[in-house]
């Protein structure tokens, strides 16, 4: 790094969007017990992600981000995960079939407990409150109780994020992730009425397998189609918990992370002089950056010296979220100050987060195919650049919830209410986020034929 880092210097630094503690004791008790419970990854896993990530800068691999917008303790289950965990795998065999590289799997998941907000107190009925912040830092209901920070609720998110990362890590490796039975639940959504478009491309993977298996490519002779690798990572928020967990390697010295393989920093907290930018710039896990309609060039030029000073492919990530119509306003900008400073980086679509709108109903939601064409019309950005996209991060989740309109199943905003669960921001439900993956999938193959007849 630059200069020297320590895991604490964040404390010096202007801090946004973090709670204050009115029990320091107890705060400084918690992140005690904290630091000395086990990290919860690993510096060799966070490695081998910086390489995958290399890849995807390079155009070789593609980056799949998704999972909740705020992991729930309430909604927390096993089936939960394993829903999310399986659309993921279903867009990703899609994804790779059109990309024709392989596609590396993060999930918003394990971690990903705290939220920003866009303000700090929020009125109902007349009562002035503070903000929700997310289950790891106060409670949902609208009491005055239940929105005071309480830091004895960093050990109860440590532990989900435990459970979590176990049984995900179970899934990955146990037969659960076969790609053939990956494949044969993609196909039933293929076949559904309304989905002769995707039935094709669904068609072809069955094809393409089937050919493998033929050939004696299959699950018995090659653990990697019965075997993914699977990565967590979340917006490192609340610092007091991520330096609680940071740790040193013991066999490089360098610094990390154990909180998750990945941590990006938020479009409201990528201050170049800010908390969050400084603990982020000093450990060895990969960062990602979000990168809004606000974010200047002048900024980031000296947040891409800041986070990633040695230059180092699959390091930092720029995750852009400007809105649908609002991507050739910024991204060409962003695009020409990285090729200027001569910057690696893995370009990645975050086409939920400037897509957010009020429905007629009075729910937040956030319109099919708005998402849609942001993911479109970055990808025709970089076409006329001549960069990669690099990858795709949406807010997802395996249940059949009603959150987003729009879809192959068309939820209209009369269907809102009727399973409108997330505690922030609204998500795709399954059958929407396999729609969207074969959509991607077909801007992918696009680019694979451009590539192919170049050469």
């Amino acid at each position: 790094m630059t200069r020297v880092w320590n895991k604490s210097d964040w404390r010096a630094k202007p801090r946004v969007q973090m709670p204050d503690y009115p029990d320091a004791a107890a705060l400084e008790a918690v992140e005690a017990r904290l630091a000395k419970y086990p990290p919860l990854v690993f510096a060799g896993e966070a490695r081998r992600l910086r390489s995958e990530l290399a890849k995807a800068a390079r155009g070789e691999a593609f980056l799949l981000q998704g999972g909740d917008c705020a992991e729930s303790f309430a909604e927390f289950s096993a089936d939960s995960i394993r829903e999310t965990f399986k659309v993921m795998l279903q867009m990703a065999v899609v994804l790779t079939y059109g990309a024709k590289v392989p596609v590396v799997k993060v999930g918003r998941m394990a971690g990903q407990f705290a939220k920003p907000r866009s303000a700090p107190t929020e009125a109902k009925g007349g009562v002035e409150l503070p903000s929700y912040r997310g289950d790891i830092i106060n409670e949902l209901e609208f009491t005055a109780e239940a929105r005071v920070p309480d830091p004895e609720r960093m050990l109860r998110a440590y532990t989900q994020a435990a459970a979590s990362l176990n049984l995900l890590r179970a899934f990955s490796t146990g037969g659960f992730a076969d790609i053939h039975r990956v494949h044969s639940w993609t196909t039933g959504f293929a076949e559904a009425d309304k989905a002769e478009r995707y039935r094709a491309l669904s068609n072809r993977i069955s094809d393409a397998l089937n050919f493998m298996t033929a050939a004696g490519i299959n699950s018995d002779r090659f653990s990697s189609m019965s075997s993914v690798d699977f990565y967590t990572s979340h917006e490192a928020l609340l610092l007091e918990y991520e330096e609680a967990l940071t740790r040193v390697d013991s066999t490089t010295g360098q610094t990390i992370a154990g909180s998750g393989h990945m941590i990006w920093i938020g479009d409201r907290t990528r201050q170049p002089d800010g908390a969050h930018v400084e603990f982020c710039r000093g450990v060895v896990n990969p960062v990602g950056l979000k990168c809004g309609p606000s974010m200047t060039t002048e900024d980031l030029k000296v947040l891409l010296s800041r986070l990633n000073p040695e230059n180092e492919a699959g390091r930092l990530t720029l995750i852009t979220r400007f809105g649908s119509g609002k991507v050739g306003d910024h991204l060409p900008r962003l695009v020409e100050t990285v090729k200027q400073e001569g910057a690696n980086v893995v370009w990645v679509c975050d086409a939920m987060h400037g897509n957010t709108i009020k429905s007629n109903t009075g729910y937040k939601t956030r319109p099919f195919h708005m998402v849609l064409e942001e993911v479109q019309q970055f990808f025709a950005a970089h076409r006329e650049l001549g960069t990669i996209p690099g990858g795709v991060h949406f807010e997802m989740t395996g249940q059949d919830v009603t959150e987003c309109t729009g879809g192959l199943r068309d939820v209209t905003d009369e269907d809102l209410s009727d399973r409108y669960h997330t505690a922030c921001d609204p998500r795709l439900n399954a059958s929407q986020s396999l729609e969207l993956a074969f959509l991607v999938a077909e801007e992918l193959s696009k680019r694979h034929e451009e590539a192919r007849a170049v050469v």
